[in-house]
Parts: C-alpha cells; sequence; structure tokens
C-alpha cells in the first residue's frame, strides 16, 4: 500500500473522496427529486412527455449530472480501497468491485434516460402515433428507473462490506461503520421489493432516509475529518508484515 499511497498523508485520499461523495449526493438527489421526479407524471404518459419537451434543457442537464456522479463514483471506489485495504485488502476490493460494477449498469442505464429524447426529437419515430410515442417514452423511464434500482442492488452490497471495513478499521468511527452497513441493507430491501413486490414498493421507499443520513455523515466525515492517521500508519504497516 506505500507504493500506491506514495508519500501524500491518507488525509489527502480521505478528503478527496469526501468532496466527491458530497458531489455524487447533490448531483444524484438534484437529477432523481428535482429533475425526473418532477417531470415524470406517474400514470400519465403523455404529460411525462410534454413536461420532457417542455424543459428539455433541464432534462439533459440531468444526464450530464448522472455522468458525474458515475466518473465521481469511480474515483470514491478507488480511494476507499486505498483507505481500507490495510484493514482487509481482499474485502477492500470486494467493495470497490460492487461499488464499480454498481456505477457501470447505472452509467449504461443513462441510455434509457437519453433514449427518451430520442424518441421525442427523432423525425424517423413519427411513425408512431402520438400516443404510442408516449407510452415509449413512459416505458423507457420505467426502464430506467429500474435499472437504476439494479444498480443499487451492487451498491448496497458493497455498503454493508464498506461499513464493516470501516467498523473494524480503528482509524473511523465504529457507529460510522454501522451507518454505512445500515445503507446497504437499505438499498437491499429497498430495490428487492421493487422487483419482488413492487406493490410495498412506494411504503417501503421511505427506508431510503437510512442511506441518505448515512452516505452524507460518510461524506461530511471524510471531507472534515478524514482518518486518524497514526491508527491507519500502524494499521498500513502491520498489513505490510507478511504473515
Amino acid at each position: 500500500m506505500a507504493a500506491i499511497v506514495g508519500n501524500k498523508s491518507p488525509q489527502v485520499y480521505a478528503r478527496t473522496a469526501g468532496v466527491l461523495y458530497l458531489l455524487i449526493v447533490v448531483l444524484g438527489i438534484w437529477s432523481e427529486v428535482f429533475v425526473r421526479a418532477a417531470l415524470v407524471a406517474p400514470g400519465d404518459a403523455a404529460a411525462t412527455a410534454a413536461n420532457i419537451a417542455a424543459n428539455e434543457g433541464m432534462f439533459r442537464l440531468s444526464f450530464a449530472a448522472d455522468s458525474i456522479m458515475a466518473l465521481s463514483d469511480v474515483g470514491v471506489a478507488v480511494l476507499l480501497y486505498v483507505l481500507l485495504s490495510p484493514v482487509s485488502r481482499t474485502l477492500a476490493l470486494v467493495a470497490a468491485a460492487l461499488r464499480l460494477l454498481q456505477t457501470a449498469v447505472i452509467a449504461v442505464n443513462l441510455l434509457y434516460h437519453y433514449t427518451a429524447l430520442l424518441l421525442l426529437n427523432g423525425a424517423e419515430y413519427a411513425v408512431f402515433a402520438p400516443d404510442q410515442l408516449n407510452a415509449l417514452v413512459a416505458l423507457v423511464l420505467d426502464m430506467h428507473s429500474h435499472g437504476y434500482d439494479l444498480g443499487l442492488i451492487f451498491f448496497g452490497m458493497s455498503c454493508i462490506v464498506l461499513g464493516y471495513l470501516i467498523a473494524v478499521s480503528g482509524y473511523f468511527p465504529r457507529l460510522l461503520g454501522y451507518f454505512v452497513t445500515a445503507a446497504g441493507v437499505s438499498y437491499l430491501i429497498g430495490s428487492y421489493t421493487l422487483f419482488l413486490l413492487p406493490a410495498y414498493a412506494e411504503p417501503v421507499g421511505v427506508i431510503y432516509v437510512v442511506p441518505l443520513v448515512s452516505e452524507l455523515s460518510l461524506g461530511l466525515w471524510l471531507l472534515l475529518r478524514g482518518v486518524n492517521v497514526d491508527r491507519w500508519e500502524r494499521a498500513e504497516r502491520a498489513a505490510a508484515v507478511p504473515a
């Protein structure tokens, strides 16, 4: 790990991860809550299509926000791997791999988001009747929503592993690890409810308050407090000693 960290303090990595983590939270909330949720009218495909057509610039910006969010997630995955490798290089790699898999799913899933614009603006799609076109727009947005939840299954597992590593690290607060683990469990419950018991997805949705609080706490802690450097360095030296 010394070769990876080089001469930089782990605080640099922690605070960089904190900035990126908070950027992910802000962009994700803005794109999902203030754009898509505002434009998509559940059960009304015509209204949804009209809203997107009337706010096309905002809808395109939400695509950009989600793509930046995905790019930031790659950085967070790598930085958290560096910070938590002294605890267990194997588990840190598992957490990073699961997070990157989630990022890949969500990034590819953005094609569904953009397909709504292609359908509304492409002259070649005028062969569809207006009601059919609106229904197709609603369908691809539903696919985007479900694809997001599919990605959260992998992210939930990543959070559970990450939470364990944070809790036992000795250089992060144990409570912070418990919060992250609770976020992972919440993501799994929410996503699997959507796919397996969709009738209960809306009432179960309140559970997403847990990951919101957890991820904000983690991002703020990384940014403002970082790691206990002395304990991190001791853990890194211990990990470097051959078994």
